[in-house]
């Protein structure tokens, strides 16, 4: 008596959720797992760039301060570094266009530094726009089974129909999983991005503008042109 109630509890599926993972069709497990990991792998992305969003509006705000950023280092002394190096290059040209070529070379410097905080956010897009239609083919195959079950068996019963249709509608789940989360963070992160960019820029013109400022001056002009014209010293040449 006890042996065939441990043979009938044994033959009593699971139909829990993880059950009817462990039981799907291989293709099914499949689609199953390449959503799992796609979406960790989504989730990472968005907290690190979270994490440098952060320290980039912490850096534009620096930066904001315009030459005060430079003795703090980071992305603010690298978008000065580049305008000033700029400004130092050897062109006959009017203020108008010396302010340009400034504002150019630092603008270059901070989209540069955006450029390597947008690293992952195209796999974030991909996520989202594919990862519904990948959960959609788990959820075809699994319905393909329930209906490969009922002309097998010959029976429409619920017991029949449900794990296959079950394993399809969780493929689903996870598809609308990896993609949701995806999508509003891929929004999020570029709407963040692009603010912190125009901030930036409004930055660079107003450091522009008192970086040429400062260069028309007396005092700095002297400074370089005597720089200029000093002769460096040569073997057998006395002064």
């Amino acid at each position: 008596m006890e042996q065939e109630i441990a043979v009938t509890a044994a033959a009593v599926p699971d139909y829990s959720v993880w059950g009817l993972v462990m039981q799907a069709d291989p293709v099914v497990k499949g689609v199953m797992l390449i959503l799992v990991l796609a979406s960790v792998a989504c989730w990472a992305i968005i907290f690190e760039k979270l994490v440098r969003i952060g320290w980039l509006k912490g850096a534009i705000r620096r930066l904001t301060k315009s030459h005060e950023g430079k003795a703090r280092g980071g992305l603010a002394r690298r978008v000065i570094d580049a305008g000033e190096t700029e400004l130092e290059s050897d062109f006959d040209d009017s203020l108008t266009e010396r302010r340009y070529r400034v504002e150019n070379a630092m603008r270059l410097s901070l989209k540069s530094e955006i450029h390597q905080i947008e690293a992952g956010l195209p796999f974030l897009a991909t996520i989202g726009s594919a990862a519904p239609f990948i959960g959609l083919f788990g959820t075809v195959w699994g319905i393909v089974n329930s209906f490969t079950a009922i002309a097998t068996q010959k029976d429409t019963s619920l017991a029949v129909v449900a794990p296959g249709i079950a394993e399809a509608l969780i493929a689903t789940a996870l598809g609308l999983a990896a993609a949701i989360p995806a999508v509003m963070a891929y929004n999020m992160i570029a709407t963040a991005l692009g603010r912190t960019y125009a901030h930036g820029n409004s930055a660079v013109v107003e450091i522009a503008r008192e970086i040429v400022t400062e260069d028309t001056q007396p005092e700095s002009r002297t400074r370089r042109s005597r720089g200029a014209n000093v002769e460096p010293l040569r073997a057998g040449k006395h002064t």
